[in-house]
């Protein structure tokens, strides 16, 4: 599976962006999709998770301000980000979690990262 992420760019606080990432290739073996980021000097963080049903997890501090989508038919998950902070500054990974089975029927959990798109708020 290959993640294509998009929709980072430069944005003063308060301002908002919309980020995308689309699947390609074997997207029938997604089954979770998610955001992460990275801030320099910094681990990469959970921003956001959904499963293939719709059900969402959110780090604490986007809550109320970040919401994610999915949009299963075009492969597609998205992050709505309001209300930015300086401290939102970071480079966004998609995440896919895949889930298939071996010739051998025994299941297979890996997971797939998109390049990155970076979001910096300015002050």
């Amino acid at each position: 599976v290959q993640l294509q992420a998009s929709g980072g760019g430069l944005v003063q606080a308060g301002g908002s962006l919309r980020l995308s990432c689309v699947a390609s290739g074997s997207t029938s073996r997604i089954n979770g999709m998610g955001w992460y980021r990275q801030a320099p000097g910094k681990e990469r963080e959970l921003v956001a998770a959904i499963t293939s049903g719709g059900s969402t997890n959110y780090a604490d501090f986007p809550k109320g301000r970040f919401t994610i989508s999915r949009d299963n038919a075009k492969n597609t998950v998205y992050l709505q980000m309001n209300s930015l902070k300086p401290e939102d500054t970071a480079v966004y990974y998609c995440r896919a979690d895949l889930l298939y089975y071996n010739d051998y029927g025994v299941p297979i959990a890996s997971a797939s990262w998109g390049q990155g798109t970076l979001v910096t708020v300015s002050s």
